[in-house]
């Protein structure tokens, strides 16, 4: 049985804690991440999709290296996000990127923000251990779509 996006989301709330949650797929043709899921849906809509030329240092770690980005203050997250004045609304102020790696692939990205001040290391390497969770679902996604 497929875990789904939203049981991701669930046990992300219960095990770290998140008031906004988006999964983004890869797109490496278009060099693109493109949203699959979202906790909130209005604000932030299941297939908006976004280039990342911006954030070329962050595509870097999270995309090609395929290790988490960590955003513990509002600084960090204005320095990612063009969207940060929404981020910033729906009162999040840290962030944790997880990259969901198949065999060596990376087929996306966990987004998880919340309150300035709630995540530290321990909460990363929690969301780390998440991520494969989302493995089936973005798979059977990506698929979907080529």
């Amino acid at each position: 049985m497929t875990v789904s996006l939203s049981t991701v989301e669930d046990k992300t709330r219960a095990t770290i804690g998140v008031r906004l949650f988006t999964v983004l797929a890869w797109v490496p043709e278009r060099r693109a991440l493109r949203r699959v899921y979202s906790s909130h849906p209005v604000e932030y809509p299941v297939g908006g999709e976004k280039t990342v030329e911006v954030a070329a240092g962050w595509l870097e770690r999270c995309i090609a290296g395929q290790e988490p980005y960590f955003g513990p203050d509002s600084a960090a997250v204005r320095e990612i996000f063009a969207d940060h004045e929404l981020i910033d609304r729906l009162g999040c102020g840290a962030v944790i990127n997880v990259p969901v790696v198949d065999d060596g692939r990376t087929l996306g990205v966990l987004n998880l923000l919340d309150a300035e001040g709630s995540y530290d290391d321990d909460s990363v390497a929690a969301a780390r251990s998440l991520a494969p969770l989302a493995v089936p679902a973005l798979r059977e996604l990506l698929e979907e779509t080529r």
